[in-house]
């Protein structure tokens, strides 16, 4: 019924109605309204009413929760966030990110959800990264680390394009077992297929990064403890 797209449209507007003004202005009597109504809380729009004749009428203040729609390559970054966060165990926001987590999770089909769901213990966070380090530190590029999220969550290989500390760029194959924060540093400790060797790669460092087809079994952390040692958080 259109009057009853109006009637949404109107209380989608956020301005202040009464029952006895929307009867005017769509030309109808209140029992009219009211049944109108009744028929949009039917259909799940959640609507409240002031007792009383001239009684305000409005959407719970709610009511756009829940209706939010994330691509899918937002919902992996915000897991991701969401899984540093929880490392950080800052107690400011604890309490809600386990919930909304799950909720995030309850979105992604049952085989995707299987395979993201370690993402947590799979995210390190260090000490913070010094001024030396800082010195030489600029951001990731969003394109990188949207990529690198996706590789990383969904365990698939990644193509790199990596400039080392001397400035020489070369072409890595690798597999994004781990993610570490030396705040605001990120690294990826990896499998590098060119070096057939366990590497660590600072994400400001990756120029370009594209998924591969390619999956892999994410390695124990035990793998990485000798380079995890001999990583450098003091120098350039």
């Amino acid at each position: 019924m259109k009057r009853l797209d109006l009637i949404s449209a109107r209380l989608k507007s956020d301005e202040a109605l009464t029952v006895a003004g929307l009867s005017e202005e769509f030309g109808v009597s209140s029992r009219t309204l009211s049944r109108d109504i009744q028929i949009l809380r039917d259909q799940g729009l959640p609507i409240e009413a002031d007792r009383g004749r001239g009684g305000g009428i409005r959407l719970h203040r709610t009511w756009g929760i829940g209706r939010v729609n994330f691509s899918y390559s937002e919902a992996i970054d915000l897991l991701v966030s969401l899984a540093i966060a929880e490392q950080m165990k800052s107690p400011f926001f604890m309490a809600e990110l386990a919930p909304i987590r799950r909720k995030l999770l309850a979105s992604f089909s049952p085989r995707l959800k299987d395979e993201i769901s370690d993402i947590k213990s799979r995210i390190r966070v260090g000490e913070v990264a010094s001024h030396m380090v800082l010195s030489a530190f600029s951001a990731p590029h969003p394109a990188v680390v949207e990529v690198l999220h996706q590789a990383f969550v969904t365990r698939h290989c990644l193509d790199i394009s990596y400039r080392s500390i001397e400035g020489r760029l070369t072409r890595r194959r690798i597999e994004p077992h781990y993610l570490l924060l030396h705040s605001p540093v990120w690294y990826v400790l990896a499998f590098d297929h060119l070096r057939q060797a366990i590497r660590t790669f600072r994400c400001d460092r990756i120029e370009k990064a594209t998924v591969q087809d390619t999956r892999f079994s994410v390695l124990g952390i035990d793998m990485f403890e000798a380079t995890l040692k001999d990583l450098d958080v003091i120098g350039p």
